[in-house]
């Protein structure tokens, strides 16, 4: 069955149904098309059923049987939620928190879900559902116990814990406020550490670990919003370069109420606490200290009754470290694995409880991007990696003597896997760049079991160009990817203007073997532009190595690899290079405006959105991660700057911004248009009023009108031949 779906999605995607008109791409289309988020399973504790949201009903899908039913539209349980007020200011907090809203209880026939700020149990055998809290005020976080008798959870700002069988409800935190907040996160902890929440219970359902945050000392940012007739005050807590981190500490409270064990972790001042996780005895709570550049961090284990903590690791890079969320404590209490980027990338390692390596599991020049599960009774590691190619990702199973590796998808291409607790079963969401998005379910060895969903079908209407990956080397024999998009109707004879999408930061990978779908690219290729898309050194996806050549000095190696990349493109001989706009967005935003004053003689337009202007105005554990601190690399911060550089801009410029951008402060581009004006350059401004880092809903397609038809204006002749062609 899969490949008859690859057959259907290449004609689909390349145009092989001659006899269907196609529709070209426009504006109006993005905006019509419906997203759909995804795939997500919830696998119930035996492992053959699961539970995934699709428009707004909960599925449960029987895995033997190959059934998948409709369970309970969530509008069902939002209908009896209490809505809360309406805050007097925005809360800032929290912006990339993962909760879970559907848990199994276990004994898989029942479920906890989160809606509409209150919280309910949904039998799965249909029956009416119950409804466990009622209340004005939001329940955040809500988590199960292990046993299924008590289910935690965050008011305010404090952690409560409900009984399931009588409803007693208890408070274990009682000095929470709007800077003393417990299970709770600030702002930019989850958005640089990915760390997705502050409280974890006991394997014995006993007890509760807890982070605790004092943003007391972290500096306010005057947000204000504008929107009303009386302009509103909205702070947010949000610490720049060298400005005060915010106080966490870690304790431990039992699950019926009681004093807080605060664990003795050492000097945590200048330090990140990046991952929590329990022993799987109960017995001590794993911790990872980073200090505050990141160059350093230490694997400690705190003993869960008296606090008192040990190093089991401890690791240094001359650059930084990357967290990842590879740590695993084996249940017989003697082993766990670690994954570290010690050899160049990211990679698996066995480890004895007194702390000494025993083996490395996986080597070689790729990456283990996400391990899945491990079978601890067969010594087997399921994971998925970007071996094949540092474009795809698949899914491999390995023994942890390092033997019997495995590839266990075989399409080329991008996999997501999820798998099942008992093993028996795991879904597959596939695409690629010829191959839109579906999913599958397979019992363990490969046999598929049902299409759990298929691919847009209205993708057949439009006429999508292709996306080519375009690999090349740099002088100093570094390989590259670029991946192009020729404009509709191409024809080699001809000269077409560019336009170069940038991001250019670490983190982040823009060129991978996955499905591009309906894009504002397609629009800009209908339009007649080349679009052209680098991932240039600094990036992530190609090892600690590739992506450490911005070590304390952004934007010069980006702009190097990106001027080569635009080489490359000019040598096959048909981009105009008097014609060549750039686009970016965030980081992409500042590599815009860094290239436009730092090679002015190569961009004639450009479009920055929500840039950072000066890393000084960035956030604290992402910029000196980077870059250092500003008291011990100033130069840097001042040279990687584009307001230093403002009075060589040349090409025609808009910048886009939320006034409340939460991520990206408005004010990078506040002091960025005052280095201009003083310069004597002129450029264009869109400014939206939403608070966050990107525009969305109807103002999000008026947006891309704005920039298409700046892009138009700039790039293309006016009169005859003005079609760019």
């Amino acid at each position: 069955m899969r490949n008859a779906w690859f057959a259907v999605l290449f004609a689909l995607t390349v145009g092989s149904l001659a006899t269907a008109q196609k529709k070209p791409v426009t504006l109006e289309s993005l905006a019509a098309e419906r997203t759909r988020g995804a795939f997500a399973p919830v696998w119930s504790p035996a492992g053959d059923r699961f539970i995934y949201t699709a428009e707004d009903t909960l599925h449960l899908v029987d895995c033997p049987s190959a059934r998948d039913t409709q369970l309970i539209p969530l509008a069902k349980l939002r209908s009896s939620a209490v809505k809360p007020p309406q805050s007097g200011t925005f809360d800032w907090t929290n912006r990339r928190v993962a909760a879970e809203p559907v848990q199994w209880f276990p004994s898989g026939k029942e479920l906890l879900v989160s809606e509409g700020g209150d919280l309910f149990m949904v039998p799965i055998d249909g029956s009416a559902f119950t409804q466990f809290t009622s209340t004005a005020e939001v329940e955040q976080d809500a988590k199960l116990s292990p046993d299924g008798k008590l289910a935690g959870f965050r008011r305010g700002h404090d952690l409560y814990v409900l009984r399931i069988h009588d409803r007693k409800l208890t408070r274990l935190t009682n000095n929470g406020s709007s800077t003393l907040l417990n299970g709770e996160m600030d702002w930019v902890y989850p958005e640089e550490l990915e760390l997705p929440t502050a409280w974890w219970w006991s394997p014995d359902s006993r007890r509760i670990a807890y982070m605790q945050f004092d943003t007391s000392r972290e500096p306010i940012f005057p947000q204000v919003s504008l929107l009303n007739v009386t302009g509103r005050l909205e702070p947010e807590r949000y610490p720049q370069p060298g400005d005060p981190n915010p106080d966490v500490r870690i304790g431990i409270v039992p699950a019926e109420g009681g004093s807080t064990r605060w664990l003795d972790l050492g000097d945590t001042r200048d330090h990140l606490l990046a991952r929590v996780q329990w022993l799987p005895a109960g017995t001590a709570v794993a911790v990872e200290r980073l200090n505050r550049v990141q160059n350093q961090l230490d694997l400690l284990a705190a003993d869960a009754k008296t606090g008192a903590s040990h190093v089991l690791l401890h690791e240094e890079d001359p650059y930084w470290i990357n967290v990842n969320n590879h740590l695993h404590f084996f249940r017989d209490g003697k082993r766990f694995l670690w994954g570290s980027e010690r050899d160049g990338f990211l990679h698996l390692y066995l480890y004895g409880m007194d702390g000494k390596l025993e083996r490395q599991i996986t080597r070689g020049e790729w990456q283990v991007e996400k391990v899945l599960q491990i079978d601890e009774a067969r010594g087997v590691i399921y994971y998925e990696s970007t071996e094949a190619s540092p474009l795809e990702s698949q899914f491999y199973s390995i023994s942890l003597d390092g033997a019997d590796k495995q590839r266990l998808t075989t399409a080329k291409g991008s996999h997501s896997v999820n798998l099942s607790p008992g093993f028996g079963f795991w879904t597959d969401s596939f695409s690629s760049l010829t191959s839109a998005p579906h999913t599958e379910l397979f019992r363990t060895g490969g046999s598929e079991v049902m299409t759990l969903r298929k691919p847009d079908a209205a993708l057949a209407e439009f006429d999508l160009q292709p996306s080519e990956i375009h690999p090349f080397k740099t002088p100093d024999g570094v390989l590259l990817y670029g991946r192009l998009i020729k404009p509709a109707g191409f024809s080699a004879g001809r000269k077409y203007p560019v336009i170069v999408e940038v991001y250019g930061g670490p983190g982040f990978q823009s060129i991978r073997d996955r499905w591009m779908g309906l894009t504002w690219e397609q629009v800009l290729a209908q339009r007649g532009f080349v679009v052209w898309q680098v991932d240039n050194r600094g990036s992530t996806g190609r090892g600690h190595k590739f992506e450490s050549a911005i070590y304390h000095n952004m934007g010069e190696r980006e702009l190097a690899d990106q001027l080569l990349g635009l080489d490359y493109l000019n040598s096959l001989g048909f981009s105009d290079p008097a014609r060549v706009g750039l686009y970016g967005w965030s980081y992409g935003g500042y590599m815009t405006l860094y290239s436009l004053c730092n090679a002015p003689d190569r961009f004639q337009a450009g479009v920055a959105g929500a840039p950072v202007t000066n890393w000084r105005t960035y956030d604290s554990i992402y910029t000196e991660r980077y870059m250092g601190l500003p008291a011990e690399n100033p130069e840097a911060y001042d040279r990687t700057s584009p307001i230093t550089h403002a009075g060589n801009l040349k090409a025609k410029l808009l910048i886009i911004h939320n006034i409340e951008d939460d991520n990206v402060h408005f004010q990078n581009t506040m002091r960025m248009a005052g280095a201009l004006e003083r310069s004597g350059k002129q450029f264009s401004m869109l400014v939206y009023p939403q608070k966050a880092h990107g525009v969305t809903g109807p103002e999000h397609t008026q947006m891309l009108h704005a920039i298409t038809d700046f892009f138009e204006q700039a790039l293309k002749p006016a009169g005859p031949g003005g079609s760019g062609q």
